[in-house]
């Protein structure tokens, strides 16, 4: 039986970028649930509402579109429409060269990752810098964001330290109080030198045409008091239809991705400037990618665009803490890029393998903001790859464990011989998938009695016990 290519992933994945990742994904699952739970009585309530809210964004997209896109231009915002990411690419490059513009201040976008936004005004001779810190430390070491809230969640602060050092930006230097003043002094330099800020955005109103920055950092803020552009690059599911419907999200995505009540900077951006205001961009163009979403929308797993970034469900699945993001091949790790990562592809094979490396435990969506059966959708595209014919590593066969489970007697019969392994060393098996299995798996130490013992000899309830008439 051939591995999946996660599994070969974790095979070389480095000790302390395993650590790392496990302590600060249990660090922010805890963080989140103490935040939930110590506010509201019930969360619960809160996701499901959510959930509701931006599933009928997402099932009635066009309609909230053209009134986004009217309210946008009645801000005196320039909307453009781009069918996958070399059309948004391209869209900002022709921006930045009508305006003769060089240099560019980029905030944290996903889907500029998505697009590869920055690779692609580089090798056009523009000058392209991230400014969120984890993000220009990924671009400083030509490395990858490995999750989507906290992109440097593989690396220490020695990594860090080391890169810095490297870059010209001081001595090896770890402390952390250290490492963020020389990425203030360097990247301020950057703010003001540059002639284009580029950012995401975290929702788009279709009430007002409002779009909703928010940062830890005020890294977007600093992207867009200096230049005389704004360009945002935004996903077409990013919409909510009213103002009112912020609230409700922006109580959720903080809680959940980071622990906190509210974002330290929280941007409600109507459109550039206006003449009373002494800075801000004189000019503002939104792109609204499609990039597949569309072809999304149409199938069975549509809820996947309900999704707002927030990275909860990664901290909880014990694969992406095992594997880190890195394993998932993809822009988007964790339980979110199994299910969107397939479906964004151009090739729905070479990500097939995905939907596979989960435990379908369920947590992820116990934990989602927004309520999507990340499980159910796993399931789904299990049975896509399935229906198309798509092989991919890591499957057994199951006719044999079909077979059993049908069969009662079979079952039985093979649960009692399965009780001979506890005692059976791991080297006299010599089937090869159960080897590689072992290598990184032990049977747990049994505790407590057998199911069916307990099940047979259980006390039964008295038949017929009616109960006894109450005294009027």
């Amino acid at each position: 039986m051939s591995v999946q290519p996660i599994d070969r992933y974790v095979e070389r994945i480095a000790p302390d970028v395993q650590t790392a990742v496990m302590e600060n994904s249990i660090t922010a699952t805890q963080k989140r649930h103490d935040a939930l739970f110590g506010d509201y009585e019930d969360p619960d309530k809160i996701r499901r509402i959510a959930g509701a809210i931006k599933q009928h964004t997402v099932e009635h997209l066009d309609r909230y579109l053209p009134q986004a896109e009217e309210k946008l231009k009645a801000n005196g915002v320039k909307v453009h429409w781009a069918s996958d990411g070399e059309e948004a690419n391209r869209i900002v490059f022709e921006i930045m060269r009508s305006k003769k513009a060089t240099k560019v201040v980029k905030s944290k976008s996903m889907v500029s990752e998505e697009t590869e936004l920055g690779h692609y005004l580089e090798e056009r001779g523009m000058e392209c810098v991230e400014t969120d810190l984890g993000e220009y430390i990924v671009q400083i070491d030509n490395d990858h964001p490995s999750h989507i809230v906290k992109p440097i969640i593989h690396k220490n602060r020695q990594d860090v330290a080391r890169s810095f050092e490297r870059e010209g930006l001081g001595e090896y230097n770890d402390d952390p109080e250290v490492i963020t003043h020389r990425a203030r002094k360097h990247l301020r330099g950057k703010y003001m030198e540059a002639d284009v800020g580029i950012t995401g955005a975290n929702f788009v109103s279709a009430e007002s045409g409002r779009m909703l920055l928010i940062t830890n950092e005020g890294n977007s803020r600093f992207c867009l008091a200096p230049t005389k552009v704004h360009i945002a690059m935004v996903g077409i599911e990013k919409l909510v239809p009213k103002d009112r419907d912020l609230s409700v999200m922006l109580n959720l995505l903080a809680r959940s991705a980071t622990g906190q009540r509210l974002t330290v900077y929280t941007e409600f951006i109507s459109g550039p400037k206006s003449a009373a205001q002494p800075d801000g961009p004189e000019e503002m163009h939104l792109i609204f990618l499609d990039n597949r979403r569309t072809q999304v929308l149409e199938s069975d797993c549509r809820e996947i665009l309900r999704c707002i970034r927030c990275g909860a469900c990664m901290n909880v699945c014990p694969v992406y803490r095992q594997a880190s993001g890195f394993a998932y091949r993809s822009v988007y790790p964790g339980p979110l890029g199994a299910v969107l990562s397939p479906l964004l592809a151009s090739k729905f094979a070479d990500y097939a393998d995905l939907p596979k490396a989960s435990s379908l435990c369920g947590a992820c969506n116990e934990v989602c903001p927004v309520d999507i059966p990340i499980p159910d959708l796993l399931l789904r595209l299990r049975d896509k790859a399935k229906v198309e014919g798509i092989k991919s590593p890591g499957t057994p066969p199951m006719g044999m464990w079909a077979t059993m489970a049908s069969k009662p007697v079979l079952w039985k019969t093979a649960l009692s011989a399965g009780k001979m392994m506890d005692f059976f060393p791991k080297s006299m098996i010599p089937v090869p998938a159960f080897q590689a299995w072992y290598k990184k798996k032990d049977l747990p130490e049994w505790h407590g009695k057998r199911f069916r013992s307990w099940m047979a000899n259980r006390p039964n309830p008295k038949k017929n016990d009616q109960p006894e008439a109450s005294e009027k």
